[in-house]
């Protein structure tokens, strides 16, 4: 089986993290300090992303009828 995040996007976890526990993470253009894990894990996957990383695609958002 496949790997599902590679090792450069488990770097960007890793130090997103740090960030995120100095209290030093931000989001956002206005630069907001990140408040949770999974918004630090977000910023990070979205970061690798961006780099062309290997990460897996967003979930597609379902509509609720």
């Amino acid at each position: 089986m496949a790997r599902k995040y590679g090792k450069g996007t488990q770097k960007e976890v890793e130090k997103e993290m740090r960030q995120f526990k100095k209290g030093k993470a931000h989001s956002g253009r206005k630069l907001k300090p990140v408040k949770s894990r999974k918004q630090a894990v977000a910023i990070a996957l979205s970061k690798a992303r961006k780099k062309g990383m290997k990460v897996p695609k967003k979930a597609a958002k379902s509509r609720s009828k």
